[in-house]
């Protein structure tokens, strides 16, 4: 195939919209169900070699084709230029606005659905991916169509409605429909849901911000079953299932549980107080974010549980007696055994390590409050101002008071002061 890199890499981008697509090369045998097993699963003698057989007589291999069917599903596709056999590349389905419960129950009065096959539907136009911004794909497809065609001037748009994919007849097959105890189209989507998390959460246990994101609405985790009839209470409901999955995700990166539920628990708070559905989308995002940012910041892998227990007690509160001796005491080790585990697995003394993260937290409350500086050394833990200056200089290469007049300066710079 000549343009087998430029492919491959729009192929990357479908994925990363979890947009389907299959490659069909004439003559066709073996077919995929190229709209995920919907037409197969009301009419089980369904075969697309049989339906696809018009394409290579009536498509013109200068189109691009875009589909909209008698299901509301989308499609794009096109025979691709310069090929042994003739090939197509098929995208979708996917959907342009949601399927909501009134759109179910017409589909199933159009095509005589029994009440058994509503639920497998139901769960089908659920499992699509949602493009709310149909011009960012058919943006992408133009560019991608000047690559294989040389130019915009060699091929064209083409839009299909009620097309040969979707004219089966299924009322014969429908009337004879028993109900399965394990629908196998039911079981594909949720093995498909299921996987999307599974890497979803694995992103999120390695800190991976940007690949995680790719997950989250709206073409990926978010298109879940709804489970009432208020948009955002069910947008609410997702949200609190993404909390779950983050905070277990979290737990995976080995966090510590004490950073994981002060994380979740502000969430929790934050999911209820939230009034509209567009603030619920901003505050998905600011969650991943933030887990990330967890576990980039209080991953312990690699550490002993000893260490572990250590790195703990210094998070959770950085104003206690955090001395070798103390700690070696609340944990029931010898000093001298605990100095050398903690330089040979961090990398640093005890002593060094407190006194940097003393030093970070006092960073925060200088940006973020108006705390005098005597304060804020006794917020971090220690009470000799003098002594504290020493530190934050040390590490800063400012004092504390010159760093925030910087800090004041900037802000004033910013607003035109």
């Amino acid at each position: 195939m000549k343009y087998q890199a430029e492919l491959k890499f729009f192929e990357r981008i479908l994925k990363n919209f979890h947009l389907p697509y299959h490659y069909v090369t004439y003559p066709f045998h073996a077919v995929p169900d190229l709209d995920l097993g919907l037409r197969k699963l009301l009419n089980p003698e369904m075969d697309f070699a049989d339906v696809m057989t018009f394409i290579p007589e009536q498509i013109d291999s200068n189109k691009i084709y875009y589909i909209f069917d008698k299901f509301g599903c989308n499609y794009v596709f096109f025979q691709i230029p310069e090929t042994d056999e003739p090939t197509y590349l098929f995208i979708g389905p996917y959907l342009l606005t949601p399927v909501s419960e009134t759109d179910l129950y017409k589909h199933a009065e159009r095509f005589s659905l029994p009440a058994g096959l509503l639920t497998q539907i139901a769960k089908y136009f659920h499992s699509l991916t949602l493009l709310p911004v149909h011009g960012v794909l058919l943006n992408l497809i133009t560019t991608l169509g000047e690559t294989l065609w040389g130019s915009v001037d060699n091929f064209s748009f083409t839009e299909i409605q009620q097309n040969r994919l979707s004219d089966s007849d299924y009322a014969a097959t429908i009337s004879t429909y028993q109900e399965s105890e394990s629908p196998q189209l039911t079981m594909k989507l949720i093995e498909e849901r299921y996987e999307s998390e599974y890497n979803f959460m694995l992103a999120v246990s390695q800190g991976q911000f940007l690949k995680a994101e790719k997950f989250l609405a709206p073409y990926g985790l978010s298109n879940l079953e709804p489970r009432t009839a208020e948009p955002l209470r069910n947008e609410k409901n997702y949200t609190v299932i993404l909390n779950t999955l983050l905070r277990k995700a979290a737990e995976s990166g080995s966090v510590h549980p004490f950073h994981i539920d002060n994380l979740s628990s502000k969430f929790a708070r934050k999911i209820e107080m939230t009034t509209s559905t567009k603030d619920l989308e901003q505050l998905q995002r600011d969650m991943v974010h933030r887990y990330c940012l967890l576990v980039k910041n209080y991953s312990m892998k690699g550490y002993s549980l000893l260490i572990r227990k250590v790195l703990t007690q210094i998070d959770t509160d950085l104003t206690a007696n955090l001395s070798l001796n103390t700690l070696a005491n609340t944990l029931n080790v010898n000093s001298s055994y605990l100095s050398t585990l903690f330089k040979k697995e961090t990398g640093s003394t005890l002593t060094e390590y407190v006194n940097r993260k003393r030093i970070e937290h006092a960073i925060l409350l200088l940006n973020s409050t108006n705390m005098q500086i005597q304060t804020i050394a006794q917020y971090c833990g220690i009470s000799d101002v003098n002594y504290f200056t020493k530190l934050f200089k040390k590490q800063v290469g400012k004092t504390p008071k010159e760093y925030r007049d910087t800090i004041l300066a900037h802000k004033n710079k910013r607003s035109g002061i």
